[in-house]
């Protein structure tokens, strides 16, 4: 097995995990990303993670912070399993050219830290283009009862106007639909229902919503691979000379992780709200400046109705689920790649020692 292959499954493998433990903070991420409010709004008046998560359990269940699970899980183990596999492919290659040119003098025989962030660019170029289909609906399912109640409330205060407006003969049949609607709750929401919705506003180009922000953003896990190889190529030559034998263990590749993910977050975090905004459905209420047409309409949008605040919506959330989550996957993935390295060392071993007896 090559380990591009190791490095794409155990990447799934501990993506996975990571998702698993993390979706809470993500459903919850994702909500106050797309939340709209306007430019007086202190960004100290948003309500706490904490509290929000309780208010979602409290309205939706325990269910409800585990929106879009099923299509994210697949989407994770596509997402990093493609992402691991051409990124070890491609560091691969660039390993073995580093070290021929290192033996013609070329160089000191290692990769420098601009080849690092080509390697990863492109590794997640791949991923996003052929995976977002699948996040676009995460998203939709993520936000999809936030969406629902904000187009209830739109739908309640014109019926209030109405009512106000309307004479004594009409006002009882409009009371009649206001209780209805007050009546109403979000419907079950399913990857079925979400497909249909995409394609039923966007035809097949729906699903590649947030595209090019998303591309954009491939610059957050080449930042954070750039920070992750430069700092562990650091340690590893630091440790090296102090005990040669020692590798780096799990709890390093987890802080090391954490550090990566944590400058790539605060340096990439406003284009992940926009892509976010574009991904989530758009009919919330009546008003025009919750729509987006596409990524620059976005942008200016928010700019002029929300403000730089908008940028930064739920960042600490994000800080805290990205960076437990990438701690995570480093340090499962690491000791994966090592298992796998363990067994097959002891296969060999095994089937050399069985040959010899025949």
């Amino acid at each position: 097995m090559s380990s591009a292959v190791v490095s794409g499954l155990a990447g799934a493998g501990g993506g996975i995990i990571a998702q698993i433990i993390t979706y809470p903070l993500q459903t919850v991420n994702t909500r106050q990303q797309t939340e709209r409010t306007a430019k007086k709004k202190k960004a100290g008046s948003d309500a706490s993670t904490l509290f929000q998560m309780l208010q979602l359990v409290q309205t939706e269940g325990w269910g409800g912070l585990y929106s879009g699970l099923k299509p994210s899980l697949i989407g994770t183990a596509a997402s990093q399993g493609i992402y691991y596999y051409f990124y070890q492919l491609l560091k691969n290659r660039v390993e073995n050219v580093a070290a021929a040119r290192g033996k013609k003098g070329l160089g000191d025989g290692t990769v420098g830290m601009f080849s690092w962030l080509v390697i990863a660019a492109i590794a997640g170029s791949i991923n996003v283009l052929l995976t977002i289909p699948i996040w676009v609906l995460v998203t939709r399912m993520q936000t999809h009862t936030q969406a629902e109640r904000k187009m209830i409330e739109s739908k309640r205060e014109l019926l209030l106007k109405e009512v106000s407006r309307a004479n004594s003969v009409d006002v009882s049949v409009l009371k009649d639909r206001l209780a209805k609607l007050d009546s109403e709750k979000p419907h079950p929401y399913g990857t079925i229902q979400a497909v249909r919705e995409v394609y039923r506003e966007s035809g097949i180009r729906g699903f590649w919503k947030g595209l090019v922000p998303t591309l954009i953003m491939v610059c957050n896990p080449s930042i954070q691979f750039m920070i992750f190889e430069t700092l562990s190529k650091h340690l590893r030559s630091k440790r090296s000379k102090q005990l040669p034998k020692k590798n780096i263990t799990a709890m390093e590749v987890f802080l090391l992780g954490a550090m990566a993910k944590l400058g790539a977050t605060v340096v990439t975090y406003p284009l992940l709200v926009v892509k976010s905004r574009l991904q989530a459905k758009q009919e919330i209420g009546r008003n025009a400046t919750s729509r987006y047409t596409g990524t620059i309409d976005a942008i200016l949008k928010m700019i002029r109705y929300e403000g730089l605040h908008g940028f930064y919506k739920g960042m600490g959330t994000k800080i805290v689920q990205s960076v437990f989550a990438a701690s995570v996957l480093f340090m499962v993935k690491e000791e994966l790649v090592k298992f796998v390295i363990l067994l097959v060392a002891r296969s060999r071993t095994l089937l050399l020692t069985r040959s010899k007896k025949v």
